[in-house]
């Protein structure tokens, strides 16, 4: 019969549990348990209402958390125990009983651990018939929304370094070539009517300079603004109404206006200057130079034209050597001008006219003789793997030779061949334009392209450098069959194309096109216009005159009887001043010195052809010897 009392007083037990819970709802569980009631009662986990759903399993985090308030009850049932031993039996019993309702104990836990904190306390208190659904769907909503935040989180992680590894992915990208602004006037700077246009233009100014020129501007007015007042605005307006940059009915006033803010940007692009039509000290400067200057460089650069047998056709190359410009001319217009890079004044780029014949990729250089002797010697004397590092080869005789067995302390290396391979490093880069000439000088391409971007390009050793010259090359292989036969071209992708294979091509043109070098400091264009260059090359300064009224010739040495200065130790030898230079950049380009009194060369007098071939004869040096 002892099996049978546990089951008769089990149902009010259930009721008591029943109470239990009816206590929770009102607020009061804490207080039962503070006196003890569950375990006077044998009741220390009451089985919840058959109403609540238990077939959802509690999440794995909230089995935990369940777990966590099972404490209370088992020091309720200890104190029960020590209380009254007569029901430690019957405790037994009932907790027997409902053995298998383990894990919905947790749902009806009378009291959290303070611990678990705000949330486990409003989830207890909840007990009118919330369903485990709701909160495995909150469990549920909780984790997405912490996966969600952890993705972003990771995210951010991600692409927190990714930031400096682009920013030094664009830190190790080349720079953007920067080539130097060329005028668009479309007239080229030679036609077949240059030189009388040029003659008439000296004409012109030769007039300006005997009606007294114009007037000297004063360095400030490089700082005026446009529309501010200076006494000297009335001097520029005269000036620039004589230059026929300013309309002669433009209103007369002292303002910077903006029909003189036009003139001064025609100025400038007639002086290859940037025609910003803003007063800069390059502007001034060009400003004042007298119009007896400017009837000189006009008269002698058409006396360097007298004589020319240049065969114009409908399309040509002429390179300015004083603009630093060239231009691809066709049908009377100019298709497109390039900035290019010419021979600096101690090794001047020669006056040529030619024939372009073939395009050169991937080309070798040969060092010219005047290098080796006057670059690449004394580099060796300094640095013994300096060929090696510009993949620089010497070829003898027999064959290629060991540059150790070359004595670098002598001049012997002269009588070796010096070939550069070809490569991005070559001197000549990745194009030469050839055209056979007696100097031995071309166009072509070149790894040092930051030069293009200066307004000053005087620094080859005589052969002219082009920027762009990919885009010349195909425009000079227009009409000359392409890489897969007739009846195809030579476009960008067919040039680049014939380049990257890295390995030498000679491309003959169908048609040669004629090429001219010219070095013209004033020259007038068909509509009239006279345009100025620097005179680089100090070709228009006339000689010295001797010192004699003419009425009776001079004797021999008379131009040296001036007296010496007092420093000088020694009397001054006979022909002395024939040997000193008008100006020291005239010696790549000075005749020889003669003794007796000089001749008289007037201002439009050519060039010497006899000038020493070897100062033109030196083509490219490497770019580290520069």
């Amino acid at each position: 019969m002892v099996p049978v009392q546990p089951r008769r007083h089990a149902r009010p037990h259930a009721a008591l549990g029943a109470g239990l819970s009816l206590l929770a709802l009102l607020g009061a569980p804490g207080v039962a348990l503070a006196q003890g009631t569950g375990a006077a009662q044998g009741g220390p986990a009451p089985v919840p209402p058959l109403a609540a759903p238990v077939a959802v399993p509690p999440a794995a985090g909230e089995t935990a958390k369940g777990q966590e308030p099972r404490a209370p009850e088992a020091k309720g049932e200890a104190k029960g125990a020590a209380g009254k031993p007569a029901e430690a039996k019957r405790a037994d019993t009932r907790s027997a009983e409902t053995r298998p309702a383990e894990p919905r104990a947790t749902e009806a836990a009378p009291e959290p651990v303070p611990a678990q904190g705000k949330a486990q306390d409003a989830r207890a208190q909840d007990a009118k018939g919330q369903d485990a659904k709701a909160q495995d769907a909150k469990a549920q909503d909780s984790k997405a929304s912490d996966s969600k935040a952890s993705d972003a989180r990771s995210a951010e992680t991600k692409s927190q370094p990714a930031k400096p590894q682009e920013a030094a992915k664009r830190s190790r990208e080349p720079a953007p070539l920067v080539y130097a602004k060329v005028s668009a006037d479309p007239n080229p700077t030679l036609t077949p009517r240059t030189f009388l246009d040029t003659l008439r233009a000296a004409e012109r100014y030769a007039a300006f300079a005997e009606a007294g020129g114009w007037e000297r501007l004063p360095d400030d007015l490089a700082r005026l603004k446009p529309g501010e007042r200076h006494p000297a605005i009335p001097a520029l307006r005269h000036h620039l109404t004589l230059t026929g940059d300013l309309p002669a009915d433009a209103p007369a006033n002292d303002r910077l206006d903006p029909p003189l803010v036009a003139a001064i940007a025609a100025f400038q692009g007639r002086h290859g200057l940037p025609d910003s039509g803003i007063l800069g000290r390059l502007t001034i400067n060009a400003l004042n130079v007298p119009a007896a200057v400017r009837q000189r460089q006009l008269a002698a650069s058409a006396a360097r034209l007298m004589g020319s047998k240049f065969p114009f056709g409908e399309r040509y190359v002429v390179v300015n050597i004083p603009s630093a410009a060239v231009e691809a001319v066709e049908n009377g217009a100019v298709t497109r001008r390039y900035v290019a890079v010419v021979g600096s004044p101690d090794k001047a780029t020669p006056s040529v006219e030619t024939r372009i014949t073939d395009i050169n990729f991937n080309p070798t250089w040969t060092v010219p003789a005047s290098v080796v002797k006057n670059e690449i010697i004394p580099a060796m004397r300094k640095n013994p793997g300096y060929l090696a590092k510009n993949r620089i080869r010497i070829l003898g005789p027999a064959g290629e030779v060991d540059p150790t067995r070359i004595d670098w302390a002598g001049q012997k290396a002269v009588n070796y061949t010096l070939r550069q391979d070809s490569g991005l490093d070559n001197s000549l880069g990745q194009v030469r334009i050839d055209m056979p000439n007696r100097f031995a000088v071309y166009m072509h391409d070149t790894p040092a392209k930051s030069l293009f971007a200066a307004s000053v390009r005087f620094h080859s050793h005589g052969c002219v450098r082009v920027g762009q010259v990919k885009e010349l090359v195909g425009w000079l292989l227009q009409g000359t069959d392409g890489p897969n036969g007739p009846g195809t071209s030579w476009g960008p992708i067919e040039i680049e194309t014939g380049i990257a294979d890295g390995e030498r091509r000679d491309i003959k043109l169908t048609k040669p096109i004629p090429v001219t070098f010219v070095y013209l400091t004033g020259f007038a264009t068909p509509d009239g216009k006279a345009h100025f260059r620097d005179d680089i090359y100090n070709l228009d300064t006339p000689a010295p005159e001797p010192a004699a009224t003419g009425a009776i010739p001079p004797a021999a040495g008379a131009d040296a009887a001036k007296p010496a200065p007092a420093t000088a130790p020694a009397p001054p030898r006979p022909g002395a001043a024939h040997d000193a230079k008008p100006a020291p950049a005239r010696a790549a380009a000075a005749k020889p010195a003669t003794v007796g009194p000089a001749p008289v060369r007037p201002a439009s007098a050519k060039p010497s052809p006899e000038r020493p071939v070897t100062e033109h004869r030196s083509l490219e040096s490497v770019e580290p010897t520069r």
